[in-house]
């Protein structure tokens, strides 16, 4: 698969507790993506965030640490990411969605 030079950057914010149909959200999100031959993605588990609430999620307080922030990035061409962003829009409930150039410089696997 090769991804053009001028790809995209899809970050997805999201809880570690967020939920679609009783599986975690960041999970289903990566799944739905190599479902959907996307390039790749990558779910990054954060240790600290806040989002619109401003309430703080940390890992050092053992009582918030329950809901740390996930983000799942995703880099692949404009057309398939768009093609994406529906499927995405009926999943996320509550988060943050971006999506930003990516120059895309090296993408290849080891086979």
């Amino acid at each position: 698969m090769k991804i053009p030079s001028d790809g995209k950057l899809l970050r997805i914010f999201v809880g570690e507790t967020d939920k679609w149909h009783g599986k975690p959200l960041y999970e289903e999100i990566v799944l739905l993506a190599r479902k959907e031959g996307l390039a790749g993605a990558t779910a990054i588990k954060g240790f600290m965030g806040f989002g619109r609430n401003s309430r703080i999620h940390t890992a050092k307080i053992l009582r918030l640490s329950e809901d740390l922030p996930v983000v799942v990035e995703i880099v692949d061409s404009e057309e398939k990411i768009n093609q994406f962003l529906p499927r995405l829009d009926a999943m996320v409930r509550e988060g943050l969605v971006t999506l930003e150039k990516a120059n895309v410089i090296l993408y290849r696997s080891g086979d």
